[in-house]
């Protein structure tokens, strides 16, 4: 059997030209598993046909496959189908959490990321009319007045409106490690609770154990984000500037893979003690210093650097900076 399935199953998931993705999938997927992989999708009846298997084996496989993460389940004919992941990002995220991943497999993604990622960042880019995700602000940090938080603004509606939670280990930082920053911090809600539930790669949490997550991680400084859609659910990751796989192309890349919150931070120079802890707590570059024509030294925020996140407002001793709404409901993607 050739070698070049683990090119075709880079083809298929968009990453033509990749040096290393086919080491990863030949790590992780050994020839017959590859080859069942890229007759999907179908029911293990239909690929027991296609690949010429007992479909007990096939059943088998599949399953084994699905606990790798290199297969999913689907539903859409009202019977078991599996499908085999659709694009890097379901098979970043699915197979780093697979409980018996070797320490190589995750060192030759963190080599991918480091060596090929950007490019095809860049290129993935130009295909993309709106960004996948979009950071959701610290909560507490909305100045409320006249103002509406939608629940899809909201990290504790999105969680308590929720029928199940999971968290897992942000696959970001499970391969980085560059920083010392929590790991168990990735928050699954609904389908994608059940889906990791259903893995074995998460475990399920109450919500107040949720909300107390996302406290710690906005005072450890990691920025919510969620999926870039008007309708709340799914997930909620809490990501720094030096794992995540975002983040990086947002700051140096100046790549649109995540739009901002509808909100940016305001300051109140009355109340600004000119401390710098928001700008140390800022990886946007959105905070600088100004002096006032009275001559006091106070924050500016730089609004076409701003994300929204609030990072800023969660440790201001003066409470000098709330985050006010900049963009019209709409902005969200329905």
């Amino acid at each position: 059997m050739s070698q070049d399935i683990y090119k075709e199953m880079t083809d298929k998931i968009m990453l033509t030209g990749s040096k290393i993705i086919p080491k990863l999938f030949k790590m992780i997927a050994d020839q017959k598993e590859a080859t069942l992989l890229m007759a999907m999708p179908g029911s293990p009846e239909q690929l027991a046909e296609n690949v010429r298997k007992p479909v007990k084996k096939v059943e088998k496989m599949c399953r084994e496959l699905y606990h790798k993460g290199l297969a999913f389940k689907s539903f859409k004919t009202g019977n078991l189908g599996y499908k085999m992941c659709r694009d890097m990002i379901q098979f970043h995220d699915a197979t780093i959490l697979w409980p018996e991943a070797p320490k190589a497999y995750h060192d030759l993604w963190q080599k991918f990321m480091e060596e090929e990622w950007t490019h095809f960042a860049r290129m993935a880019e130009q295909f993309s009319p709106r960004a996948f995700t979009r950071i959701l602000p610290v909560e507490k940090s909305i100045d409320i007045g006249k103002q509406q938080i939608l629940d899809a603004d909201s990290v504790n509606k999105i969680i308590e409106s929720a029928e199940v939670v999971a968290v897992t280990r942000c696959t970001c930082s499970v391969i980085a490690h560059k920083c010392d920053k929590p790991l168990d911090v990735c928050l699954q809600v609904n389908n994608a609770a059940r889906y990791t539930l259903d893995r074995g790669t998460g475990r399920e949490i109450s919500k107040e154990e949720a909300l107390g997550i996302l406290k710690d991680c906005e005072e450890k400084g990691l920025v919510h984000m969620t999926m870039n859609k008007a309708h709340v659910g799914h997930f909620i990751c809490n990501c720094c500037d030096c794992c995540c796989q975002v983040l990086p192309m947002v700051i140096n890349e100046g790549l649109k893979f995540c739009d901002p919150s509808r909100y940016q931070a305001m300051i109140d120079p009355e109340l600004c003690s000119f401390c710098g802890t928001c700008q140390d707590r800022c990886y946007f570059n959105a905070l600088v210093e100004v002096e006032t024509e009275r001559g006091q030294e106070v924050m500016r925020v730089v609004a076409e650097n701003c994300m929204g996140c609030g990072l800023c407002h969660v440790t201001c001793p003066e409470e000098a900076i709330s985050m006010v709404a900049v963009r019209a409901p709409d902005f969200i993607p329905a």
